[in-house]
């Protein structure tokens, strides 16, 4: 078998998953193209462990052990990315930047008068 063919695709995989994580705003979208750059290492596990003519099949195994761990990645991942989109209406990855709800901004004067009436409360 050659090396090459399986090879090349593996790179196409990779890109194109690469190119859909950085071009994709959409959550799943991107979740998606993260499995397509676990499946291009995993097609060059086993086509390594079959050229190498590998006695212990460790490229198998890595490959088990991976769409195990890519399983799991993505049944977390959209459990957060459902979690999200009920709490925003949207999963515009643009639009999650951090964690915070959209609450107006509280500068150093509003803790500090906050921590005064708290402060005159316990007095």
């Amino acid at each position: 078998m050659h090396l090459v063919y399986p090879a090349v695709l593996a790179a196409l995989l990779f890109c194109t998953g690469l190119y859909g994580v950085l071009a994709r705003r959409n959550a799943i979208l991107v979740l998606m193209s993260v499995e397509l750059m676990l499946n291009a290492v995993n097609l060059n596990l086993v086509a390594f462990d079959v050229w190498l003519r590998d006695e212990l099949h460790a490229g198998q195994a890595l490959t088990l052990f991976t769409i195990a761990i890519a399983a799991a990645e993505i049944g977390i991942g959209l459990a957060i990315v459902l979690q999200v989109h009920r709490n925003r209406g949207t999963s515009d990855v643009d639009r999650l930047r951090d964690l915070r709800d959209d609450a107006p901004d509280t500068g150093p004067d509003t803790d500090r008068a906050d921590r005064e009436e708290k402060a005159e409360a316990a007095a």
